[in-house]
């Protein structure tokens, strides 16, 4: 089991480049699953979840091609519509294989999935949603069996708002017979970025970026070339870590438009913040000032940088409260921030946040995909050495973030 080690009390200063979103580029991965032809993706992270989802489609039929930061994903042999339990346990976003395979194949079977322990993300909004478009759909023995001829447009209202759930149904959509009509679907940037890409592959879809999206299917859909987009999160993290030790950093190959809720967070933390063009300039003097976060379904503060502001928050000047209304059990971070040293008091889906002096280095354990970059920003500002267990969490996010943070000037290490 691989752990990290951080000597804290190091200002992050310097220069670093943001990868592609592992949040676009799964579901496009999904999307080569639509076409005969090839898809040709370019800015792809190098994740485990990624690679995950590249053997997922391997196994298949889809012959992949990656070189570097570049994938080539070609589904003309694809022949084995069937998402398995050993591919899909780790990895929540393995549902996005359901709908373009019941679209192009006809059917599908594919298990019911895992991922992070974050609480409850059931898939009932995807198996209600190709319901409505005419499939005939069955669970048994932990798996979706899902049948049509062929997809018929039909009227989708989402009870809550699902990204996985807009992304499954609108590839679906695609190569459905006739119109579709997603409401209360998902504004976030990543569905803008999959329906960006499915255009390219010859998709009529408008509404991308809205709650009301309609999809016209088309017959049959191209290959296409297409960029990931910056990665949202792993820029709010790396801004968190530099407002946090004091630092001063510039982020490239990002984009400030869709980060705005936390840009106005970090700069109400007394963060100055300068943004031109593909870059982000952050500069901290001082400690930081306590923010009230409250997370929400995009274009509101994301829920995957509430772990990040906990920590800001845990050595600030003053108190905040943290309330997360998007996971029921995603504040698994606190028992170990506790550990550090932090004040903090969870009653319900609200944390009340005492800033302290200082936190000191301790032997933490890190829980879930986004609490584990919040001990990473936690042991970068205490005292002595953290060392962080269970960081193969990390991976599944973060590219080569040890790499990428010593780069700024931290003191960290992985241990074998």
């Amino acid at each position: 089991m691989q752990k990290l080690a951080i000597q804290g009390g190091v200002p992050l200063r310097g220069e670093v480049r943001i990868s592609g979103a592992k949040n676009a580029a799964l579901p496009i991965m999904c999307a080569s699953l639509l076409t005969a032809d090839a898809l040709q993706l370019s800015n792809v992270p190098e994740l485990h979840d990624v690679a995950t989802m590249r053997k997922l489609l391997e196994q298949m039929g889809v012959k992949a091609c990656v070189r570097g930061s570049e994938m080539s994903l070609y589904g003309g042999q694809a022949n084995k519509p069937e998402a398995p339990y050993d591919m899909v346990k780790t990895m929540r976003a393995a549902i996005l294989v359901l709908g373009p395979l019941v679209a192009r194949f006809g059917e599908a079977r594919v298990s019911l999935p895992g991922g992070c322990a974050i609480g409850s993300r059931p898939v009932d909004l995807h198996i209600k949603g190709l319901q409505a478009m005419g499939a005939e759909i069955h669970i048994e023995h932990g798996y979706i069996h899902a049948q049509a001829k062929r997809l018929k447009g039909a009227r989708i209202f989402f009870d809550i708002v699902s990204v996985t759930g807009t992304e499954n149904l609108m590839m679906a959509a695609a190569l459905a017979d006739g119109v579709t009509l997603l409401e209360n679907a998902a504004r976030e940037p990543e569905v803008v970025d999959l329906a960006r890409c499915l255009r390219e592959m010859g998709a009529k879809i408008s509404g991308d970026g809205t709650d009301t999206i309609t999809i016209t299917g088309v017959e049959e859909l191209n290959g296409a070339v297409h960029s990931i987009m910056p990665d949202r999160i792993e820029s709010g993290t790396f801004l968190v870590a530099a407002a946090a030790t004091g630092g001063s950093i510039t982020l490239t190959d990002t984009r400030a438009d869709i980060l705005e809720t936390v840009l106005e967070k970090l700069t109400e933390a007394g963060a100055q913040i300068r943004a031109e063009g593909d870059r982000i300039h952050l500069e901290m003097h001082g400690r930081p000032k306590s923010v009230n976060v409250r997370t929400a379904p995009y274009p509101a503060f994301p829920t995957d940088m509430q772990a990040q502001f906990m920590v800001l928050n845990a050595m600030a000047e003053g108190s905040a409260m943290v309330v997360e209304t998007i996971f029921e059990n995603r504040f698994m971070h606190v028992q170990e921030l506790r550990r550090l040293g932090a004040l903090i008091d969870v009653e319900g889906n609200t944390c009340m946040v005492r800033g302290v002096d200082h936190l000191e280095g301790a032997a933490v354990m890190a829980t879930d995909l986004r609490a584990s970059a919040c001990l990473v920003i936690a042991g970068l500002v205490a005292q002595g050495e953290t060392v962080i267990d269970r960081i193969y969490h990390l991976d599944r996010g973060y590219e080569h973030i040890e790499a990428k943070l010593s780069q700024l000037g931290a003191n960290i290490r992985r241990l074998k």
